[in-house]
């Protein structure tokens, strides 16, 4: 079995309760690699790319993330796997880190 990609979009209360940190976090626990962003909207979005049973296990945490988040989405598109420098946490589309 070969690597998949998986590109997310989770909303609810993500974004100032340390999501991205805790994401890294856990992709470089499953081995993952990808990026992982705050948009100006209040979501966060994340691409995780690896093995398929990794990638599965990463979808499940973001379906509630960590401890003071509070999920009320998580939009899931397949992608094809593309190369990544392992996990980074992105700068937002207005070009800093928040």
């Amino acid at each position: 079995m070969g690597e998949v990609q998986a590109h997310v979009w989770i909303s609810g209360v993500v974004q100032g309760v340390s999501f991205r940190y805790y994401t890294a976090v856990q992709a470089d626990r499953w081995g993952l690699s990808g990026w992982v962003r705050n948009l100006d909207d209040g979501r966060v979005e994340a691409v995780f790319c690896g093995g398929e049973g990794a990638v599965q296990a990463m979808l499940g945490w973001c379906q509630h993330g960590p401890p003071s988040a509070q999920v009320s989405d998580v939009e899931v598109r397949t992608e094809q796997p593309e190369s990544h420098d392992g996990f980074q946490i992105r700068m937002t589309a207005r070009g800093k880190i928040v």
